[in-house]
């Protein structure tokens, strides 16, 4: 990186405004993590594993722990404003940069898929607002306001933005909580527990099983959050790594409080099939009702629209910082990396974030499927993300942080658990989602030949990792049990791609190593 361009982008996020302390940076991560999927995710948990689900639960805690531990190394020891897009450059090159980047860009459309869900529940109260499994014209033209409303709220700064979603955050753990409490108090029967089948009534086996099929993985994810604001973090050494852990802790002991909850109050007339054959199209929701707890169900109803626009709302935030960081990496105009003096917001970026939403929330045929698998994209970090904390350990080990014992140890385990987290999300949603992201490729090149900087063999050979590896991921997706042809049965389908991430990793890290990239 020239100096001019560096002193440009120094200048840039020296006007970020430090403002954000552990409990800022929790409640981002927080209301990151617990969408509306806590409303089901007990539910799809309880009828793969049963009981066993709560088994289910503390082993995704592990894994999503190991994952997140390298986000805790890279966000203590080098803090910056959109700081996950930031590291594949620094690490891997302008090749897995752009690939990395173009993929973060494209997940912008799980915010608007977000916004389309707050809408449907709203359709609850307002039905004129979504009909026919789509939103109506109205529905569209209610999303877009919101959309708009959400930018407004961030346009003032990171403090007004910390403190509104802190509110939101109080809301969101409050309303489960006492969904919890209410459950246990007023329906719950230990003996479902183990009447139906036994704790595991459809074995082992299926803990595992759940930790995909169930939603379980992802229902602890998006802690990447407070690692994006580490740039706007007071003292991000000690913030970003508390303010990761325990979003994650937290969500994982609420999720558990809700599973337990779901267990001991579903009614013994619903488990005649046993824990497969419990169905409920809104399963708090019908346990409240059924508890005599009407005020609850009314509460729930409710919350299933401040949930995702609790997450809504952050990840407005979290886009602008990607589209921001993007701009730092030449991906996107350098007038997007600017940041507003006084309010220390990205505001440039904002609104261009505004406008991919509005784009995306067009109702086009087809287009919501399109919009769906995006979520899936922002997995590509993590995989990244392992790769780049190695690769900075191994160039800069006196920089470690000490948060992360064991580094060594972590970063490939942490790969191989990233890459299975992306096989998992299934072939409906990956046969599109990663081709989509080698488009990458092809952006990369023209990219090279605006700016002619460094060697194109070497940049392409310094990259060549990630693109082989989502190559390969695909096609065992294809022959995989998670919605492909079956081919490679479960579990042999994820050991298969476990043992080729491990094999892909040292690959990954080497190329890294061998020459510093430019950014």
């Amino acid at each position: 990186m020239s100096t001019t361009v560096g002193d440009e982008v120094a200048a840039e996020e020296g006007r970020l405004r430090r403002h954000l302390g552990v409990g800022g940076l929790s409640a981002i991560g927080f209301s990151n993590i617990v969408g509306s999927g806590w409303l089901f995710a007990a539910l799809y948990a309880a009828q793969i594993a049963g009981p066993a689900a709560l088994v289910a639960w503390l082993i995704a805690g592990v894994l999503v722990t190991l994952v997140a531990l390298v986000m805790v190394e890279l966000g203590a020891t080098r803090p910056e404003g959109g700081g996950t897009v930031r590291w594949p450059l620094y690490a891997s090159g302008r090749l897995t940069g752009t690939v990395i980047g173009f993929s973060v860009l494209l997940s912008v459309g799980a915010t608007s898929a977000e916004l389309t869900a707050i809408v449907q529940y709203a359709g609850y109260y307002l039905p004129w607002l979504y009909a026919d499994d789509a939103l109506t014209g109205a529905g569209v033209l209610f999303a877009v306001i919101l959309s708009v409303v959400l930018t407004a709220l961030n346009w003032f700064g990171v403090k007004l933005f910390g403190r509104v979603n802190t509110a939101v955050t109080v809301v969101k753990v409050a309303v489960p909580l006492l969904t919890v409490v209410l459950l246990l108090a007023s329906g719950f029967d230990s003996a479902r527990l183990t009447d139906h089948g036994g704790f595991a009534p459809y074995g082992w086996g299926a803990v595992l099983s759940a930790l995909a099929g169930g939603g379980i993985v992802y229902s602890l994810n998006g802690f990447q959050a407070p690692v994006d604001f580490s740039g706007e973090a007071r003292n991000p050494q000690r913030t970003v790594p508390l303010a990761v852990l325990g979003s994650i802790g937290l969500a994982l002991l609420l999720y558990l409080g809700l599973q337990l909850a779901f267990l001991g109050a579903v009614p013994d007339d619903a488990l005649g099939a046993g824990w497969q054959g419990v169905n409920f199209e809104s399963p708090f929701g019908q346990l409240a009702v059924a508890l005599n707890l009407g005020f609850l169900a009314a509460v729930l109803y409710g919350d299933a629209v401040v949930s995702p626009g609790g997450s809504a709302f952050v990840g407005v935030a979290v886009d602008a910082r990607h589209t921001y960081a993007l701009a730092k990496n030449r991906l996107l105009p350098r007038a997007l990396m600017a940041v507003h003096p006084s309010s220390g917001i990205p505001r440039r970026a904002l609104l261009l974030n505004l406008a991919v939403i509005v784009v995306y929330l067009l109702p086009f045929r087809g287009w919501q499927s399109i919009v769906s698998v995006m979520g899936t994209l922002y997995l590509l970090l993590y995989l990244a993300a392992a790769v780049a904390a190695e690769v900075f350990r191994r160039r800069e080990p006196e920089r470690l942080s000490g948060w992360v014992p064991g580094l060594r140890v972590i970063t490939p385990v942490s790969f191989v658990l990233a890459t299975l987290f992306v096989y998992w999300s299934g072939f409906t949603d990956l046969r599109l989602a990663l081709p989509l992201t080698l488009v990458g490729v092809a952006l990369f090149v023209v990219l090279w030949r605006r700016d002619r900087s460094g060697s194109l063999v070497e940049e392409l050979r310094r990259g060549a990792w990630l693109v082989v590896h989502l190559v390969v991921l695909t096609l065992l997706s294809g022959l995989g049990s998670f919605d492909g042809l079956g081919v490679l049965p479960a579990p042999w389908d994820s050991v298969v791609v476990g043992v080729w991430a491990a094999l892909v990793f040292p690959v990954a890290v080497r190329s890294g190593v061998r020459e510093q990239p430019t950014a």
